[in-house]
């Protein structure tokens, strides 16, 4: 397996919070890899950390190492960084424009100006995204117009369109109901042919369903890291099984 990212001696800290501590970890091309853990557990610290939105934070600190392809991100470009690496939050965050717009956007801001290869992006990117079909007839509406589990497609669509290397999914499911739910997850499994994903979930059956490897989180710590299947049904820990039985959380 092709190592995407490689994470070593990780700690975070906002302030005099130890968000993340001595993580390290690999994580591979074209896997899904769930994480889960309880409220605080440092999971979505550590989704921001691989597209440095944690940099955002008042008192943001780290020490420690995260190389994509070899490279340190915090050596890299961060408009380009955040080209590779996209994400898709757990409210759906549709611009104020048709849906056309929605899609084309990126690949405007990236220098797109073809018309003919803005459709074709769009067209390409709904398809991948399982919308294409269900918005067709109507490009030129406002994205607004669109169903919740529809607005969360179209942000994947989005993302996609400028053509990043991974995706970052941060709850993407919370919202939406068990159809579109499904739909979400039948994009995801299609999508790992072609991007490495990384989903945070609170939902323990959902990284059952879609993930090729599941890490648990807790106490800002990575205490386990595996095959779903094995992560599931024999964890190395035991804090592992409790939460996965519900035990806590």
């Amino acid at each position: 397996m092709v190592e995407k990212f490689i994470i070593q001696n990780l700690d975070i800290w906002f302030g005099s919070i130890h968000a993340l501590k001595n993580l390290n970890m690999q994580i591979y091309a074209n896997e899904i890899l769930s994480v889960i853990g309880p409220a605080n557990s440092g999971k979505t610290t550590f989704l921001r950390m691989l597209n440095r939105l944690n940099e955002l934070e008042v008192n943001f600190r780290r020490d420690g190492s995260v190389k994509l392809d070899d490279i340190e991100i915090c050596k890299m470009n961060i408009e380009l960084l955040r080209k590779k690496v996209g994400m898709v939050f757990a409210l759906p965050l549709p611009l104020p424009l048709s849906i056309f717009d929605n899609v084309a956007y990126g690949a405007r801001m990236h220098g797109i100006k073809n018309k003919n290869k803005l459709r074709q992006i769009v067209e390409d990117s709904l398809s991948r995204a399982y919308l294409w079909e269900e918005v067709k007839d109507r490009l030129k509406t406002s994205a607004f117009k669109l169903s919740g589990g529809q607005q969360q497609r179209l942000c994947i669509a989005r993302t996609l369109a400028v053509n990043p290397d991974v995706i970052l999914f941060d709850e993407p499911c919370s919202g939406l109901d068990p159809i579109s739910t499904a739909k979400v997850e039948e994009a995801m499994l299609k999508l790992k042919k072609d991007y490495t994903i990384i989903l945070v979930t609170n939902n323990v059956k959902q990284a059952a369903r879609v993930g090729d490897r599941t890490a648990f989180f807790l106490n800002a710590e990575l205490i386990e890291v595996g095959e779903t299947g094995k992560i599931f049904t024999s964890p190395f820990d035991r804090r592992t099984d409790d939460y996965i039985r519900g035990k806590f959380g």
